[in-house]
């Protein structure tokens, strides 16, 4: 199994190599990275990016859920934000939703807000066949918006405090404001 690197180390904030050729050492790259991220329990991690295991290239797996199959990008370019909350009229009595708050298995028990797009459009590559584009929605587009941040050496607190975001600790099952 591959070790997870977590902050500070110099590799999360610098971003990634293009994949130059899928080969042997890229696909067991990739099963190797599977393997991890399936093992993470306390936080369950949904995706890993290479950088994220010491290996300096664009690439990422996420797996949103215990029943869904692993998908792999290689390579992969957002062609397209959309969030529907921006063409919608704005309502007098808006009901707040619960904040959701993303996690890292690269900086554990740390917890935050950050705000992405509902629906992206992507081009990537899997492990065969040509490059493909596709639209992902909910879980999976934030996912993959998270672990494109990660290629691009930004991780999600930067986001968080962009945003003006708080950001928690969790300790002893509880999560309790935090300053970085």
């Amino acid at each position: 199994m591959l070790k997870i690197v977590t902050v500070p180390d110099k590799i999360l904030s610098t971003p990634t190599q293009p994949v130059k050729k899928i080969d042997e050492p890229v696909k067991k790259l990739v099963y190797e990275m599977e393997k991890t991220l399936i093992a993470q329990k306390d936080p369950k991690g949904v995706g890993l990016a290479a950088n994220q295991v010491g290996v300096d290239l664009s690439l990422f797996i996420i797996k949103a859920s215990e029943k869904t199959k692993t998908k792999i990008f290689i390579n992969p370019k957002i062609i397209k934000l959309v969030n529907p909350l921006t063409r919608k009229p704005a309502k007098k009595k808006k009901r707040k939703k619960p904040v959701k708050l993303e996690g890292c298995l690269s900086i554990p028990r740390i917890w935050g807000p950050v705000k992405r797009a509902k629906k992206i459009y992507l081009e990537y590559q899997g492990l065969d066949g040509p490059p493909k584009k596709e639209w992902f929605q909910g879980f999976e587009a934030t996912i993959i918006q998270h672990e494109i941040d990660h290629l691009n050496g930004i991780v999600f607190t930067v986001r968080s405090v962009e945003q003006k975001g708080a950001l928690y600790k969790e300790k002893d099952g509880e999560l309790k404001p935090f300053d970085i």
